[in-house]
């Protein structure tokens, strides 16, 4: 592992700290306390890191597609959908970083800091619409439409195969879960946006 500069190591190892891993935090401050016997942190990080991160990066990667879509088959402006796909994935991002960090303090569930784990799921909220947003700074509506969706195809891999690599879901169950939602919020899209 490269080591960052000491003055980000004791930042980064801070930050570990607070998400409750402090065998990450070891390995960059070595004056951070052995873990009690028993404390399991790779179910640690995925509890509060993995879990939060998943559940915003779904959140925001198929929540805001209606919005976008829908706008830009209505109106026919890529700029107007961008507009509309920023303010969705923001909005978004906000709600969502609220919720996870109000709705558990952590200390039943052992999920650890609830404003660590806030900002990580706003975080993935918003870059899950941002990404399929940003195609639609391109002028031409037929094109914005072609990248946009093939991002969203990749999105939805991408919760997939987070899905399967961290939860033991298997990869055709996970696809059908992931892509069944994302094609019911496009279908809304598609008839709201020629209604």
């Amino acid at each position: 592992m490269i080591s960052p500069p000491r003055g980000r190591q004791a930042i980064i190892s801070k930050i570990f700290l607070a998400m409750g891993l402090p065998g990450f935090a070891r390995r960059l401050d070595s004056s951070v306390p052995v873990s009690p016997a028993g404390d399991d942190e790779a179910q640690h990080f995925v509890l509060r890191v993995v879990q939060p991160g998943l559940a915003g990066l779904m959140d925001g990667s198929v929540s805001t597609l209606a919005p976008i879509f829908a706008t830009a088959f209505a109106t026919r402006n890529p700029f107007f959908a961008f507009l509309v796909g920023l303010a969705s994935a923001t909005g978004a991002g906000i709600s969502m970083a609220f919720s996870e960090a109000l709705s558990d303090d952590g200390k039943l569930t052992g999920r650890g800091n609830p404003a660590v784990r806030g900002g990580i799921t706003g975080l993935m909220t918003f870059l899950g619409g941002a990404l399929h947003t940003l195609p639609f700074l391109i002028h031409n509506l037929q094109v914005a439409l072609l990248t946009a969706y093939i991002v969203v195809a990749v999105e939805l891999v991408i919760i997939a195969a987070i899905r399967h690599r961290f939860f033991g879901t298997s990869w055709g169950l996970s696809m059908a879960q992931v892509v069944g939602g994302g094609a019911l919020v496009f279908a809304a899209a598609f008839l709201f946006g020629h209604a």
